[in-house]
């Protein structure tokens, strides 16, 4: 079939667990189909083959097998867990799936049906509210800034017809990657993938977004709502997975604000001043650009101290770097925790597809904490100062801030 597979062999319990990937998500559905993707990862295992959405989905209860699919913005991946002396059928069932999947018109309806309800409910929620304007502001109209679950509109239009079309076009070898821990020795999984994935198109037919232009000026945007917190989310242009200094600004960001209660951010906004619950924030990577994202929640009347203190935290990172202790604290909890990842056959799984699909190497699993540990003061400065821009921090606040103005 021309699947390249990673396998972790594990005889020690009767139990497989694979992860795999296709090339392409929700960011390149089409824009009056905005959901597309998402809709297809509900409706695989909604009925295949000879197989109705009952049938289908009693065999995988009575087998106790684990079949699951989900849309990020740019791949399409699914899931796999069974018990050895199922697996033949567990693989038969998943080909099935991705080959040839039904998409009748009752489950169809009923899964349209929960997607819009979830849409809906989101759309009440402060930090999804947020969150969405956030990347509106920085990324304009690209399609990473679109609602990967969709619009009521955009999911009421989809039909039978453009599922089976995203089906044919996204699930094809090409792109694939597939990562496989457990029970299973590799000439038997050289058949089960050849038999599971052999009947896919072999080109993808898949069009990706094109690379992200960010705003590069800084502002603040106000959501209004009657709520009694103000939700704030926060950030700019972050780095993407292969730039060289990715690594020295995963131990940076860390210390910022995705250390929990060790991280400058909790520090300074939670500990120090009581505004909020919580503070962080996150380096997101994705194909088309990198962005550096944060969150945050407090009373409206603390609403543009919090703001302050955020922006001010930020922009000291930029300008001096973390401490020595801070750095060595945060590389010791790095490379302490990174063996948790690893506890089940499922997380070894996931962590062998992440390695895939950001093209690390076959090594990395084995040298990433050599690499943590190789990370210098002077390497975390030298990103902080490039990366961080307080100046181009763009926030947006739901709710009824005080001590803040909207500046666009």
């Amino acid at each position: 079939s021309g699947v390249t597979a990673w396998l972790v062999e594990d005889h020690t319990v009767p139990l497989i667990a694979m992860k795999f990937s296709f090339d392409g998500g929700s960011a390149s559905d089409p824009a009056d189909r905005a959901g597309l993707a998402n809709f297809l990862s509900g409706m695989l295992d909604e009925g295949a083959g000879d197989l109705t959405s009952q049938a289908f989905q009693q065999q995988i209860s009575d087998l106790s097998i684990r079949l699951g699919f989900s849309a990020g913005r740019d791949r399409f991946s699914g899931s796999l867990q069974t018990l050895t002396v199922n697996r033949d059928t567990a693989f038969k069932l998943l080909g099935l799936a991705l080959a040839k999947p039904r998409f009748d018109a009752a489950p169809l309806e009923r899964v349209r049906g929960q997607i819009i309800v979830g849409i809906q409910r989101d759309l009440q929620k402060p930090r999804v509210i947020a969150s969405r304007a956030w990347l509106k502001a920085l990324i304009g109209d690209h399609p990473y800034a679109r609602p990967s679950d969709g619009t009521v509109q955009s999911v009421a239009k989809i039909t039978a017809k453009d599922l089976a079309s995203l089906a044919r076009r996204l699930l094809a070898r090409q792109g694939l990657k597939v990562a496989v821990t457990g029970d299973i020795d590799a000439k038997t999984l050289k058949r089960l993938l050849d038999e599971t994935f052999g009947p896919l198109p072999e080109k993808s037919g898949i069009v990706k977004p094109g690379k992200v232009t960010f705003r590069q000026r800084g502002g603040v945007e106000i959501i209004d709502r009657a709520i009694p917190q103000s939700v704030i989310q926060f950030g700019h242009k972050g780095i993407l997975r292969d730039d060289k200094d990715f690594i020295a600004a995963y131990v940076m960001n860390f210390i910022l604000g995705d250390g929990g209660f060790g991280s400058r951010l909790m520090r300074e906004v939670r500990e120090k001043r009581g505004l909020a619950y919580s503070a962080y924030s996150a380096l997101y990577p994705l194909d088309a650009g990198g962005f550096l994202l944060g969150a945050t929640a407090t009373v409206n009347k603390r609403a543009g101290e919090t703001v302050k203190v955020v922006r001010d935290v930020i922009a000291r990172m930029a300008a001096e770097g973390p401490t020595q202790k801070e750095l060595d604290a945060a590389k010791d909890y790095l490379t302490g925790a990174y063996a948790l990842r690893f506890d089940s056959n499922a997380k070894i799984a996931s962590q062998l597809l992440a390695t895939m699909v950001d093209n690390l190497g076959i090594d990395y699993i084995r040298t990433r904490n050599e690499k943590v540990r190789a990370i210098t003061l002077e390497d975390v400065k030298k990103v902080a100062r490039r990366i961080l821009k307080p100046d181009q921090l763009v926030f947006v606040i739901a709710g009824k801030p005080q001590g803040v103005k909207a500046t666009n």
